[in-house]
C-alpha cells in the first residue's frame, strides 16, 4: 500500500461521507462538493419552490481509523445491505434530506482491507461519462460517481524524545539510591570506634549471612550474646568444691556400643506370649 498520486503525493482513502447544508455547517476535515464535473450546482434542493439545498461532503481524514469500503445509493423502498449504514447529516436546523433515494456506506477498520473508495464526484444527469470511476447511482437529478482501488497507510510517526532524559538514565557517574537498612548493610560506624565486642558480632554476621543474607527474621533473640561458664561449674575458679570436681573427672564419655549393650532387649516375654496357643472352646455338646 504505497501508492502515489500524481506529484508524490499519497493516496487517501475516503473516511466518512456526510449532507451539509452550507460551508459554515460543513464539519472540518471534510471536502464540500459544490460543483458538478460539467460545471453545474452541485446543491441539491428538495423541491423546485425552495432555493436552498443540501451538498455532499465526504473526508479523508485517517484519525478515526476507519475507511468506506464501498458506497450504494438505494431508494426507500430497499432494506439498507448488510454491514451499511446511512450517511450522516450535518444540516441546518428544521432542514432534512431527500428519502426517495438515500446514501450508504460500508465502513470497515483501515488496517482490514487494502482497497477502498479513493475519490466520488458528481455529474448532472447526461451522457457524460468519468473516466476510472464507477457509477453508483442517481439521486435527486444528480449521478454519482465513485473512485475505488487501493491505498497508501497513515505514515508511522516518531515520538519525540528527550535527549538530556536519556543522557542521564545512560550516566554512569550518578550514584544509585542507598540500600535499605539491613543485617548485612548496618550503618557505618566513625573509624576508631570500634570495640573487641562489636569486632566479634561483626564476624559472626559474616559467618551467618549465607544463611540469610535478605531477610531480617534469621536474627534471634541471643545473637551476640557472650556465652560464660556459671562459676557454680567452673573447675579452675572454684577450687572450694573438690567434690563436683571429682565427679567431673569421673565422667566417663560411652560409646555407641557401650550403650545398645547396656540397653540391650531381646522381647523374649513378647515372643514367648505370642507362640501360645489359645485353649479351644467347644462349640456344642452336653453340659
Amino acid at each position: 500500500m504505497s501508492l502515489m498520486e500524481h506529484g508524490g503525493v499519497p493516496i487517501r482513502p475516503v473516511t466518512a461521507v456526510a449532507w451539509t447544508s452550507n460551508s459554515s455547517t460543513c464539519p472540518k476535515d471534510f471536502t464540500l462538493i459544490n460543483i458538478t464535473e460539467d460545471g453545474a450546482a452541485a446543491n441539491f434542493t428538495r423541491s423546485f419552490a425552495m432555493k436552498s439545498g443540501y451538498y455532499l461532503c465526504y473526508s479523508k481524514d485517517l484519525s478515526g481509523g476507519m475507511v468506506v469500503s464501498d458506497i450504494q445509493v438505494i431508494s426507500d423502498k430497499e432494506a439498507i445491505p448488510h454491514g451499511y449504514c446511512y450517511i450522516a447529516e450535518h444540516l441546518e436546523p428544521k432542514a432534512s434530506v431527500w428519502k426517495k433515494k438515500r446514501v450508504c456506506v460500508r465502513l470497515v477498520p483501515v488496517g482490514s482491507v487494502d482497497t477502498a473508495v479513493l475519490d466520488i464526484r458528481l455529474t448532472a444527469k447526461s451522457k457524460m461519462m468519468l473516466q476510472h470511476y464507477t457509477c453508483v447511482g442517481d439521486i435527486h437529478g444528480y449521478v454519482m460517481w465513485s473512485r475505488k482501488g487501493q491505498f497508501s497507510g497513515p505514515m508511522p510517526q516518531a515520538k519525540p524524545r528527550s535527549v538530556s532524559l536519556d543522557l542521564h538514565r545512560l550516566s554512569l557517574e550518578q550514584p544509585g539510591p542507598p540500600l535499605p537498612l539491613r543485617p548485612s548493610n548496618p550503618p557505618p560506624l566513625p573509624p576508631g570506634k570500634f570495640s573487641k565486642r562489636r569486632s566479634n558480632l561483626q564476624t559472626t554476621d559474616t559467618v551467618d549471612k549465607a544463611a540469610d543474607n535478605s531477610s531480617i527474621y534469621g536474627i534471634t533473640a541471643i545473637d551476640g550474646v557472650p556465652f560464660t561458664l556459671h562459676p557454680k561449674f567452673d573447675v579452675q575458679t572454684n577450687s572450694t568444691t573438690p567434690h563436683l570436681n571429682s565427679q567431673l573427672n569421673n565422667i566417663r564419655i560411652k560409646s555407641l556400643q557401650d550403650i545398645e549393650n547396656e540397653y540391650n532387649y531381646t522381647f523374649a516375654v513378647e515372643e514367648s506370649a505370642a507362640k501360645r496357643t489359645r485353649p479351644s472352646v467347644p462349640t456344642g455338646g452336653a453340659l
